[in-house]
């Protein structure tokens, strides 16, 4: 399949190909036909498959081919985070440069009395954080019912924000039926599928780069640690070796990342720390130095990482295994974007077996345990895991099958 196959307008091919698309990717193939059929979507795709394109794209063409005269958006889309806000802000300038959306942001971060300004004017497509819009929709400050489109981008992580209530209240504001649009990295668990049945209506299903698939793009490994010293060692080799060129560690803890970084600092490694202390401003700082190659090593927590696009991270490492699987699908979806080839490495000490075993059984994959030269775990309790390995043991219990109802992402 083509770009063409899907029936673009010229000024949409045109900027399709000056951005580097050559061929749709799976979720755009799948995707942009039934949304410009006026269908409800829920769709399930992996970070970094193309999926902001996949919805920003029929955006356009409705924007071309429905000329409104209304001043008021008839688009709206939710975005869990104010970065995945701007990264949408930023697909949607780079794919309509010719058509010039006239496009508003409200989120946190960002004068109200400025946004209040924006509104007040002409304006094609709305992009918003549920707490900012809920609060602007109860004060009054901003009128949704023009709205004809509605996409819910990263729902899962927005039930995990908790800002499921802030959305259906925002979306229950809106008097008329409205086509409605929800991506999501996973779709497993009772969350997603009470929410989508109250928000979307008959919808086409969409399930593409599943959360329990291995993709093609990332080699997961695990890297079996005897305590916290030698742990370090295996992070550092890792860090140091010719084929990390940047990487992105992940602590299930602020005062974990924030040691971990002075640590590794320690070692003459170039990190900084992330997590959700930081302010706009500083957390924009940090991630620009990453960008650019300023700072190789980014240690951050799940919030700080939440809706972040950051290209050419060639390792994702595990120091903290986490809770969950999906919040592991998640984290390893920083690297392997587009056509790169990404390393996901998960460092274990024997509290973490649990938290493995969860992984596995929500990715149905056992994931294949590496040893470096000289480093190689000795404990009692890894040896026992490498046995079960070798033997072929179903380890993974019921008891685990599902997380425990404390496991939140935390930071």
């Amino acid at each position: 399949m083509t770009f063409d196959d899907l029936f673009l307008d010229d000024i949409l091919l045109k900027a399709v190909t000056g951005a580097g698309y050559v061929t749709p990717t799976p979720i755009q193939a799948a995707a942009i036909p039934p949304i410009f059929a006026g269908r409800d979507v829920l769709a399930g795709a992996a970070t970094g498959t193309g999926k902001t394109a996949a919805f920003v794209l029929p955006i356009l063409q409705r924007l071309l081919d429905e000329k409104s005269e209304s001043s008021a958006a008839s688009v709206l889309i939710l975005a869990p985070t104010r970065e995945l806000a701007h990264q949408i802000q930023h697909v949607i300038e780079l794919l309509g440069r010719e058509i010039r959306p006239k496009v508003v942001m409200l989120t946190g971060g960002i004068n109200v009395g400025r946004q209040h300004d924006l509104l007040n004017q002409s304006c094609d497509v709305l992009i918003a954080t549920p707490g900012r819009l809920l609060s602007m929709v109860e004060n009054k400050a901003v009128d949704l019912q023009q709205i004809e489109l509605v996409v819910i981008d990263e729902a899962d992580r927005m039930l995990d924000m908790g800002q499921g209530p802030d959305v259906m209240m925002s979306l229950a504001s809106i008097e008329h039926r409205f086509q409605c649009c929800l991506f999501s990295a996973t779709l497993s668990g009772h969350g997603i599928k009470l929410f989508a049945d109250n928000v979307l209506k008959d919808p086409e299903h969409i399930q593409l780069h599943a959360a329990n698939a291995q993709t093609d793009r990332i080699s997961h490994y695990v890297y079996l640690a005897d305590n916290h010293e030698h742990k370090q060692l295996l992070l550092t080799t890792v860090l140091k070796s010719a084929e990390c060129q940047r990487a992105l560690v992940f602590c299930n803890k602020r005062e974990r990342a924030e040691e971990l970084t002075e640590w590794l600092q320690s070692q003459n490694l170039s990190a900084q720390v992330l997590h959700g202390d930081f302010d706009l401003a500083q957390r924009r700082q940090r991630i620009r130095k990453f960008r650019e190659g300023q700072i190789k090593i980014t240690v951050a927590t799940d919030v700080a990482a939440r809706g972040l696009d950051l290209p050419d991270v060639s390792h994702v490492i595990n120091y903290d295994i986490p809770y969950r699987g999906d919040t592991y699908i998640h984290r390893v979806g920083r690297t392997g974007r587009g056509e790169q080839h990404g390393t996901a490495i998960n460092l274990v000490e024997p509290h973490d077996h649990q938290n493995l075993e969860r992984i596995e059984f929500h990715m149905q994959a056992q994931l294949p345990i590496r040893k470096l030269k000289g480093l190689a775990a000795k404990g009692k309790a890894n040896r026992a895991l490498m046995k079960k390995r070798e033997t072929k043991t179903r380890y993974v219990s019921k008891a685990l099958r599902q997380p425990p109802a404390t496991d939140t992402p935390q930071d």
